[in-house]
Formats: structure tokens, sequence, C-alpha cells
């Protein structure tokens, strides 16, 4: 007999929500299993129940936006701090990106619930995703998210000569951070000072604390693309929403 599980927790196992929005649309009536509404919070259900959702839950998500933000340095990615300004406070209709091809119209509204799906340190820059979309949030940074990052950094070698090649093979696998192993990365030359790092983790300061490891001094670093989203041409400080039609 397979244990009961909480239905939030279920629809969030199944992509139909986050658990914060199942919570939400349980109380309001929106959920039945097997056919009958469940408004009670904390209720459970066995697997192999049906959990389907009212159309006004499907309407109420699919109003929530997703915008991506070329990050400056000097801005957080989360909430303020120390004096410096969130992220989000870049997204307002004159920083919209001319060439936009979303037909979606700026509300204040969006800025409500509008959270980072994974971090970029204050002194990098580059994609910062921000969603009001539970789904999209779990699929970035959820614990078993598959999707990775691609980062252009900009390095110096702090040693004598340039770095062994034995170094660059350590980078892509077999170094250790806070006693754990690093996830396989992809990690090669762009040019003479220029690495591309792909990576499928996100530990704090991973790739500066990586390079730290193998005598690299971090000058530079940008994101550059999650999962099948790119950067592009979207200049720096500027915003643009996430298409339909785009899977990270």
């Amino acid at each position: 007999m397979t244990e009961p599980v909480r239905l939030s927790k279920r629809m969030s196992e199944l992509g139909l929500s986050s658990r914060r929005e199942a919570d939400d649309w349980i109380a309001k009536g929106w959920v039945r299993v097997d056919g009958k509404v469940v408004s009670e919070l904390g209720s459970k259900v066995l697997p192999h129940q049906k959990i389907t959702v009212e159309r006004q839950a499907a309407a109420e998500q699919s109003k929530r936006v997703t915008v991506l933000v070329n990050k400056p340095v000097g801005y957080v990615s989360g909430q303020a701090e120390d004096g410096y300004k969130p992220a989000v406070t870049l997204v307002k209709p004159e920083n919209r990106w001319a060439d936009d091809p979303s037909p979606e119209q700026f509300h204040p509204t969006q800025l409500r619930s509008l959270v980072p799906a994974g971090r970029l340190d204050i002194d990098s820059v580059g994609l910062l995703v921000l969603t009001q979309d539970g789904r999209i949030a779990k699929q970035l940074i959820g614990e078993n998210s598959s999707i990775d990052k691609e980062y252009l950094v900009r390095v110096q070698y702090t040693r004598p000569g340039s770095l062994p090649e034995a170094d660059l093979r350590k980078l892509n696998h077999g170094l250790w951070m806070d006693g754990k192993p690093l996830l396989p990365a992809k990690v090669r030359w762009q040019n003479d000072d220029q690495l591309s790092f792909t990576l499928r983790e996100g530990r704090k300061r991973q790739i500066r604390r990586m390079c730290e490891m193998v005598g690299l001094k971090v000058i530079g670093l940008k994101r550059v693309r999650i999962g099948r989203v790119k950067l592009g041409d979207l200049p720096p400080g500027q915003w643009r929403y996430l298409q339909p039609d785009e899977q990270f």
C-alpha cells in the first residue's frame, strides 16, 4: 500500500502548480480528486487518484508572467540588501526592450510575486529570470532540476605560465566544494582569456570558487543561456517577456 501524500505536494510533483499555488486553489474550491471538490488544506491523496483543476485556476495561471532581464553589475537578484537595488526594480515600461516581440502589455500587477528563479551575484551580469509562475521556478531551481546554464567567464591566471591542461580537466570534473563533489561541468576556452562554463548546479559563488581552486581570478562573469533560452541581443539593464513558445 503506497502512503498518502499531501494534495498540494502531489500537485507540485505532477507539475500542475507550485505548492503555494495548490493551497490557494484548494482553499478556493478549484481542485477535484476523482471528480469531487476537495477544499480542506492538508488533505491527502494516494498516487493513483486523479487530480483535476477548474478552469478558473488555469485562467489565473495563464495570466502569470515571466520576465527575462539582462542584469547589470550592482543589482542583487532577490531582496534589496546593503543599499543595493533588487533586479525587479528594472522591470518598468521605460526599460522594456524596444525589440521585445511579445504583445503582452505591461501592468503593475505583474510585479506582484515576481521572484528570481535562480540567482546571479551582485558583481555578475547577464540573463536573470523573474517569474510569477511556480511551475517555471520549480523547473529552474527545484531539487530535481536538470536544466543547464551557460556562462562566459573572463579570467586571469595568477600563477607562472598558463593554466595546465590537467587543471582544465579538473574544472570539468573532479573538484569538491563544501565537502561534496561537484557535478560534471563543461568548461572550455573561448579565447585567450575567456572560458565558457556550462553547469547543472548553482552553489554559492560556484564558478568564482572553482576558478580560485586552480589559480584563476575571475575578472567578469556573464550568464548567456538557461536551458534553451538565450540572452541574445537583450541590452544590459533592459527586459522582455518570455514568449509562450519559448521553453527552458
